[in-house]
């Protein structure tokens, strides 16, 4: 079922259109299921109200934004409210505020963030970067997701470690495995693979490379060498 966009509501792109059982192409899909199709998109933006305690989150952070001569709509791009959970999409300038005052204000207190995770979609032209964080409220006992985007070709977003230092590592992280440069961080250093390491692992583009593996006589071979049956 195809989600309906009330009118004036901006949409959330196409993630991917995928093959196979696993998104093989050309080599890796042993599924049998070579003719599947499927389109991967994000939930569309939910219109307001949001419903629960969502809406006075989103009214509190309007009302605490305004001080800083910014608005909701002004600092997040789309909110989405999906599965039991609220994510709001941040434009990159506006970052620091935003958790600023997710942390401060004396009606929202989200005192943890609880880590950042990179996200490389490579369909979505000029977007292909998304880092996420998910923020807990132990007043409340409310969480939250935002996530910021950030184009392949100047993967920049800022850092957060100023508000919430507990996420130094995290940061770290998520520049070791997808090159997202967090600015701003105090010391943006790979923290998995050696300094001298040249690519990021997790990228989709990353090939997979690998060894052969002997299991009780058989061998099986690295990923980019297994036959394909699609």
């Amino acid at each position: 079922m195809v989600p309906v966009v009330p009118a004036g509501v901006p949409t959330l792109p196409v993630v991917d259109v995928r093959t196979g059982l696993f998104g093989g192409s050309g080599t890796g899909d042993t599924s049998g299921f070579g003719g599947l199709v499927r389109t991967i998109e994000f939930p569309p933006p939910s219109p307001r109200p949001f419903g629960g305690w969502y809406d006075e989150v989103a009214d509190e952070l309007d009302l605490a934004l305004q001080e800083d001569g910014l608005s909701f709509d002004a600092a997040v791009l789309a909110t989405v409210v999906s599965n039991g959970e609220i994510t709001f999409h941040v434009r990159a300038e506006h970052l620091l505020a935003f958790v600023q005052r997710l942390r401060d204000e004396s009606a929202l207190r989200f005192e943890m963030c609880l880590g950042v995770s990179g996200v490389h979609y490579p369909h979505m032209t000029g977007a292909e970067f998304h880092a996420v964080w998910h923020f807990q409220s132990v007043t409340f006992n409310r969480r939250i997701r935002v996530e910021v985007s950030a184009p392949a070709e100047h993967p920049h977003v800022p850092s957060i470690v100023s508000v919430y230092p507990a996420d130094d590592w995290h940061e770290r992280e998520a520049f070791d495995m997808f090159g997202i440069v967090f600015d701003g961080h105090p010391g943006l250093t790979r923290i998995l693979m050696p300094d001298d390491w040249y690519g990021f692992p997790q990228r989709k583009d990353y090939p997979l490379g690998g060894i052969p593996v002997e299991y009780k006589g058989a061998s099986i071979p690295p990923p980019d060498t297994r036959r394909s049956y699609t």
